[in-house]
């Protein structure tokens, strides 16, 4: 039997999916010990700083990861940074294969004036603050105005938007960080405008979030109904399914009367943002009408971009146009890439299954003879390591802390209290 040491780097969907994925390919000739790094204290990536807390059943995915955490071939390195505590080097050396799938985790930018000003942020920032990511728990988020603007045509942005108009007590049972909660509450927005440069016909909503909307008690969601007709004019007779499906979600959207909430979410089509003004912090942003020199302005207090994400490149990986670059997943000699890292923002969490699974087959047809196998462990003496075990300590700490607030669990943003729970 010919036995394959590799290393994954990223604890995210991707991750554990490639890691899924050779479990899978496993047979009585050919077996793998995997080892997953990661730079955070916990796993599971956007599944838990990522993904809305008010959409809980998306998060049941990580019923799969701890699946295939325990089948007994796998092993956590959680808090290691690779270029800090590890190179690349030290895993091309000691490893069969180094996947790499680390996401994108760089909010693109607009590149217009005032974009730099306090009260415009990327939701590479908004969304990891109120999710309760580490590295995000002391952003300043002013929630002082009754306006904000949220760029952006995809599901992010409909994230972003719909948790600053919901009224804050729906999130009460959810695992929104505490600190975000607290702001929420004292939320002066009362007005939420979803901003897509191009028309209703190019938005990268997905039908079933638009169906979604309409539920909210207590927020009014309004879509004019002349964007949806005139998008449907511009695509004619030959429209995709998916394309469809997201015009008849919005129409349904359009065709209520609104509610008279105090609370309102309104999208926006085909305005471009041209710049961000104000004299210390965002007081109006400044559109033309996409396609004309026609100017108009919204005051508002807040700015939120989610126009897409680039990966944060690693030392000794190639990166362009904020992906890694890569050949169907092959980066170099055994050296891949799987899930956004490699493709981009793209697809649903789901994506990344088939994602993995294709690349994980490349990989071992790539396969040459196993490598002397040295544990990576032996280089990790001076780190504060957290393995599968630590993690499950943290897991069952943070369920108990919820189970009692009604919430399914009360996640841990301080560094050093997610160790002590962990038992280092």
């Amino acid at each position: 039997m010919s036995s394959y040491t590799i290393a994954i780097v990223g604890a995210g969907p991707a991750g554990y999916f490639a890691a899924q994925a050779l479990q899978n390919l496993q047979s009585d000739d050919l077996s793998f010990s995997i080892d997953i790094i990661e730079r955070l204290p916990t796993p599971w990536g956007l599944v838990r700083s990522g993904v809305a807390p008010d959409h809980p059943k998306i998060k049941t995915v990580a019923k799969v990861f701890e699946k295939v955490a325990t089948a007994g071939n796998v092993r956590l390195f959680a808090n290691v940074e690779l270029g800090k505590d590890l190179s690349i080097e030290d895993l091309k050396d000691r490893y069969d294969a180094v996947v790499i799938a680390t996401g994108t985790s760089l909010g693109r930018t607009l590149g217009i004036p005032g974009e730099d000003l306090p009260g415009s942020m990327s939701a590479a920032t908004f969304v990891p603050w109120y999710n309760a990511h580490p590295d995000f728990k002391d952003e300043s988020v002013d929630l002082s105005t009754s306006t904000a603007v949220v760029i952006g045509a995809g599901n992010v942005a409909m994230d972003v938007a719909r948790i600053l108009a919901l009224e804050p007590n729906e999130l009460d049972p959810t695992d929104t960080a505490d600190h975000a909660i607290d702001a929420f509450k004292a939320s002066a927005v009362r007005t939420v405008i979803i901003s897509a440069r191009r028309g209703a016909e190019h938005a990268a909503f997905t039908s079933p979030e638009l169906r979604e909307l309409p539920k909210l008690e207590h927020t009014n969601v309004i879509i004019e109904k002349h964007d949806i007709d005139s998008a449907l004019e511009r695509v004619g007779e030959d429209i995709e399914k998916e394309v469809k499906n997201n015009l008849e979600a919005m129409a349904l959207i359009a065709e209520q009367v609104p509610a008279g909430h105090e609370r309102t979410m309104k999208f926006q089509f085909l305005a471009t943002p041209k710049e961000i003004r104000g004299t210390d912090k965002v007081e109006e942003i400044i559109f033309t009408k996409t396609g004309t020199e026609e100017e108009f302005s919204i005051k508002c207090g807040l700015v939120i971009t989610a126009i897409g994400y680039e990966a944060i490149p690693l030392p000794g990986i190639p990166y362009k146009n904020g992906k890694v670059v890569n050949t169907d997943g092959r980066v170099e000699e055994n050296v891949y890439v799987v899930g956004w890292a490699k493709r981009g923002p793209s697809g649903v969490i789901g994506t990344n299954k088939s994602d993995s699974s294709d690349v994980m087959k490349l990989l071992v047809e790539d396969l040459k003879d196993p490598k002397p196998h040295t544990d990576i462990a032996d280089l990790l003496s001076h780190a504060t390591v957290i393995t599968q075990g630590h993690w499950e300590a943290i897991n069952r700490a943070e369920i108990a802390a919820g189970e009692v607030k009604g919430k399914p669990r009360v996640k841990v943003v301080d560094h050093s209290t997610l160790l002590h729970l962990g038992g280092l």
